[in-house]
C-alpha cells in the first residue's frame, strides 16, 4: 500500500517521493505527494512520530523523513551518535538543540543542520508541543553503522 506526505515545512528539503511503504522500502523512491494527514501517529513516550519514507533512491543509499511532536519539556532521548548527516526543520514549538557540547535554541521556522557523526539529541523548552521534520540520507560515503 502507498502513503504519502504533503512537507508542510521547507518542501525544497523533503521532495516529493513515493514508497512502497512509510519504512523499509527496498525499491527507490519514486517522484510523487505524501500526505500529512494520511501517516500513521505512533504514539511515543515523549510525544507522537509519523514515519514518512526510509528507502534508497536512484543517487543516495537511502533517505529518510519522519515528523516528531515532542510533548512539552521532552527530551527526544539520551545523546547519541548518528554517523549520517541530518536535517531538522522547526514547524511549531520551540527546542534546545544538544550537539558535540554545544546547545542553541530553535524555533518554528529553523533549520538545524547535525554534521554526520555528532553526538545530538533535542529537548522541548517551550511550554507547548513542538513539532518538527527529520530528513537524514546515507550516502557511499557515510560510515557503516
Amino acid at each position: 500500500m502507498k502513503k504519502f506526505l504533503l512537507p508542510l515545512a521547507f518542501p525544497a528539503l523533503c521532495l516529493p517521493v513515493m514508497a512502497e511503504s512509510a519504512a523499509g522500502a527496498s525499491t527507490p523512491l519514486a517522484s510523487g505527494v505524501f500526505h500529512l494527514d494520511q501517516l500513521p501517529a505512533t504514539p511515543t513516550p515523549v510525544g507522537v512520530r509519523r514515519e514518512a519514507f526510509d528507502a534508497p533512491t536512484a543517487t543516495v543509499d537511502k533517505t529518510h523523513c519522519h515528523i516528531t511532536t515532542l510533548n512539552a519539556g521532552a527530551s527526544s532521548g539520551a545523546p547519541r551518535k548518528h554517523v549520517q548527516e541530518e536535517i531538522i526543520i522547526i514547524k511549531e514549538g520551540t527546542v534546545e538543540a544538544h550537539w558535540d557540547g554545544q546547545t542553541k535554541v530553535a524555533r518554528a521556522g529553523d533549520i538545524i543542520y547535525f554534521a554526520a557523526n555528532a553526538v545530538t539529541h533535542l529537548r522541548n523548552v517551550g511550554a507547548t508541543p513542538a513539532t518538527y521534520y527529520v530528513i537524514y540520507y546515507f550516502t557511499p560515503r557515510t560510515a557503516k553503522e
